[in-house]
This record gives structure tokens, sequence and C-alpha cells, in this order.
């Protein structure tokens, strides 16, 4: 109510003249709330596990970017709401920086900020599309999929911190065995939508509301449960801080307590695993290390990580060695991580003359050829090394069903507030997703062996060194997901997305408006 004075017998009066605010500016106070409505919705994530404050969070950027009156401003509040969600959700992403401070300290702000803000770039997108079907917050919910669906892909994509990912310690886990990650991360979109959605279109999301149950049922029924196991492995964590790990001084220490873990008596262990980058020294000057560890396993296969070279390429490798220390199996990481392992686009710059961006001349890691699985006493063995665990489609690369799941990681980069624990939340969606058990072995932890249906049977906690002995379940039949993928959630999706935008058009145009403009 702007206030307006009128002078008359030299007494001031004050009255006031009452105006509707215009829409930029009630526009403009929601707006400035998505970042903290992303902030929420990240908490469902580890290692806060808050899921009901996500769906809120999630509930309320649902309302901002619906009630925005243009693509334009629907964009920008959508990538607020993203700068939030993932300042928060991927904070841990400068710890990296941290490990050699002096050198590298100084970056750390400027990841995360671009981290940030790019990322919010695919939510922007995701808000602009909902701006051009017309679809309110369904419209959002289903963009916003597609959006998260193209973050895991794009320029190899980072599929870190699905919002479908809340529910890691809840029942609707199960649901990743049906529609896959992708797919429940639809359905937690929808339902965050619900509050917001008008009530032509309640009925539709109530229908999502039970499909989500649905999913959980279907996912514990075609997962029976079993009670047999296939032997017993040994996982190793030797707990080397990443800025301890390389230093001649402590190389030994390090080695010599996986050694003895590797010795320790134990009841009719078949296999012995140990974490990425596990020995100080490459593959092709360990020939004496390989046979101490022979001897410890007393027989025993070991599986480790180590670097190999092949002329002048790189490899972070998985290696298999037998009773004498002969190598048996190798296996080269494929899916790389960029900046981290290489330099994107290295051979286009060696092109140019800059050599030194080109991973085939020996500048990073080179990537492997293919997923192929690893035969092992406990049954074939699909691997996974780090950052590869991240990727749904990655298990899907070998072309043939594994009987569990292998993953070894070196989690120490990621420090110990969130990352490890989010790097082990979607190795537990990995194992539901396949109904496949699966092994993982950590340098500075979460080292665990997980289910078929997520649960984490036996753990060591992070930053201990030590080892568990765990009886392996046996894998359970193949998943609908297993068999059917992220094509039929993507087909559903631009279904989905089409529907609403060939229904919005015929609309009256009020009706249209009022459906742009509210929610």
């Amino acid at each position: 109510m702007p206030a307006r004075f009128r002078f008359g017998s030299g007494i001031p009066v004050l009255r006031f003249r009452t105006t509707e605010p215009s829409p930029g500016a009630g526009l403009h106070w929601r707006t400035s709330l998505a970042p903290l409505a992303g902030a929420m919705a990240a908490t469902g994530h580890a290692p806060f596990n808050l899921w009901p404050l996500a769906l809120l969070g999630l509930a309320g950027l649902s309302w901002i970017v619906a009630s925005a009156d243009s693509c334009r401003r629907k964009a920008i509040a959508a990538w607020l709401g993203g700068v939030g969600y993932f300042a928060v959700s991927l904070f841990w992403i400068m710890e990296p920086f941290f490990v050699d401070s002096d050198r590298h300290g100084w970056m750390a702000p400027f990841a995360i900020v671009l981290v940030a803000t790019g990322f919010a770039l695919f939510w922007a997108l995701a808000g602009w599309l909902s701006g051009r079907t017309g679809g309110g917050a369904i419209g959002w919910a289903l963009s916003l999929s597609l959006a998260e669906i193209l973050r895991g892909h794009v320029l190899t994509g980072f599929p870190w911190v699905l919002p479908g990912y809340i529910w890691t310690e809840t029942p609707a886990i199960m649901g990743a065995s049906v529609v896959g990650p992708y797919g429940l991360t639809m359905l937690t979109l929808i339902l965050a939508a619900l509050p917001v959605a008008t009530p032509r279109k309640v009925i539709a999301t109530l229908v999502a509301v039970l499909g989500v149950a649905a999913l959980i049922a279907l996912g514990r029924v075609a997962q029976v449960p079993s009670e047999s196991h296939v032997g017993t492995v040994r996982v190793v964590q030797p707990n080397a801080p990443q800025h301890e790990k390389w230093d001649p001084a402590k190389a030994a220490v390090f080695l010599r307590r996986q050694l003895t873990a590797t010795s320790a008596p134990g009841n009719d262990v078949a296999l012995v695993i140990w974490p990425e980058s596990a020995l100080p020294y490459r593959l092709d000057q360990a020939g004496p290390i390989l046979k101490r560890m022979a001897n410890a396993s007393g027989g025993m296969p070991v599986i480790f990580g180590v670097d190999r070279v092949d002329g002048r390429r790189r490899f972070n490798s998985m290696v298999q060695i037998d009773a004498d220390g002969s190598v048996t199996d190798i296996y080269d990481k494929v899916q790389l991580v960029p900046f981290g392992e290489y330099v994107p686009f290295g051979r286009l710059a060696e092109r140019v003359g800059i050599r030194g961006f080109a991973a085939h001349d020996g500048y990073g890691y080179s990537a492997g050829s293919d997923v192929a699985l690893v035969d092992t006493p406990l049954g074939r063995a699909l691997p996974m090394i780090c950052y590869e665990t991240i990727f749904p489609r990655h298990v899907r690369r070998a072309g043939e069903r594994a009987d569990y799941l292998l993953q070894i990681t070196n989690d120490a980069w990621f420090g110990t507030f969130s990352g490890p624990f989010q790097h082990l939340q979607q190795a537990r969606f990995r194992a539901v997703e396949q109904g496949l058990p699966l092994v993982r072995s950590a340098n500075t932890g979460v080292s665990a062996v997980i289910g078929p249906d997520g649960r984490i049977l036996e753990s060591l906690p992070l930053g201990e060194s030590g080892f568990i002995d765990v009886p392996l379940p046996a894998p359970r039949p193949a998943t609908i997901y297993a068999r059917t993928g992220d094509l039929p959630v993507v087909l559903l999706l631009l279904i989905g997305l089409a529907a609403i935008f060939f229904a919005g058009r015929a609309m009256p145009l009020s009706s249209r408006a009022e459906s742009r403009n509210g929610v």
C-alpha cells in the first residue's frame, strides 16, 4: 500500500492507496526462496538422509517454478534451486583440492561454484521446458526428470545425487529394481509436485503415488529372498590417507597392513579383495610384491587395484593373481574422471601441438577398451573401479549377467563428511537395480558387502584399517530393470511431456494462461 501525503490547512494528512502487486514483484520474493528450497531438497542425501525434508524442498521448488509467469523466469527460478541443491549435496567436491592445500587449496571455492552453477543449468533447461509445455508443476516434474537423465549422459555424464537416491534408507529403494534410478527420480519429483498440482491433475499424481507403492511391491516379489551363499570373501581396508598414500616413508606401512590382513586366520575364505591403487608400484614393477601377496593369502586369489603401463599409455587397473602370484585377469577402467584422470578432448589438443593433454602420450590415464566379467572362485564378477559405480549403464556394458558386482575404490579423495557415504549410497542402488550382491573394498572406507536388496550385510567404518570376512549371497533372478534398462522411462517421459504440450494447446486461452502461470 503506497503512502501519499496530502497537505491541507497546514496539517499533513497521511492517506494510503491500495494497489495490487505486479506479477514481477510477486515473482521476486518467491524466486528468492528457490536456493533455500534446493538446499532443503539436498538434505535427502547422505550424510543427512532426511527424505521428508527433501520432499518438502522439492515441493517448494515445484511451487516456485510453476508459479513463475514466463519461460525465462521459470528457468531462472529452476537454476537458483539447482544452485542451492548442488552447493549442499556436492560440497565435498572441494575436498580433493585440500589433499595438497598449499598448491591447490585456492581452487576449492572456484570448484564448488562452477560445479553448483554448471549442473544447475540442467535444472534451468527443465524450468524453460516446463514453461514451453505449459504443464505446471507436473510439467516441471517431468521436465526435471528428463534433465537429470541428460545430466547423467552429456559429456560422459555425472549422475551423482539423483533425487531418487533420497530413498536409500527406506523400502522405496526397491522401486529401483523395476524402473531404475531415473524412474525412481521421476516418481519422486511427481510425488513432490502433488501438493502443488491443480485439482485436474490430482488424479494423475495420485496414480503416481500408488505407482510408487506398486513398484516397491513388485520389487519385493521379483526378488525372492534367498539365504544361500556362494562362499566367503575377505575385504581389506588399509586406511591410507590420500596425502600420505604415495609417501615413500608411509607406503610400506600401508602395504604391510594389507599383507597382515590377508594372512590373518579365517574360515573358508575363497577370495581376498584389496582396494583401488592398493600397491605403491606399477604392475610391471611389482613382481616381488605379488609373490608376497600370494604367500600371505595361502593360495587364495587376490584382486587389487594398481597402475599399469602399456607403451606410453597408463591405465587404472583391477588385477587378479593366483596362488603363485601370476596375473590371471586384468580389467582397465573404462569410465575415467574428467580432469581428474584425463583431460577431455586431449587428442584434439595433441593435434594442434598441445601434447600435455594427450593420454596416449602418457599424460593422464587412458580408458580401457571394454567391460568384461572376471572369473573368480565366487562366480563371475562385474568389475567397477571407483567412479564407474555411479553410472547405472556401466553394468550393462558387459553384455552378460554377472554373479555379483565388485567395486574397488579410493574414497580418500572425497573427505570424511558426505562424499564417501554418497558413493556408498550409489553402490547400494546398483545392487538393487540388478538383484546382485556387491563387494566393495575402499582404501579409507566405507568397505562393505551389500546384499541384492541394498542392505549392508557387514562393513568397515570410514577411517579405520582392518578386514571383514563375509559370506557372499547368491545372485537373485534378473530384475525388471536389469532386463529393460532406462529406455521405458525415457519413452514415458517424452510421451508425458508431449501429452501435456498438446493438451495445453487444446485448452481455451484463459485456461491455458492459468495452467502456465499457475500450477
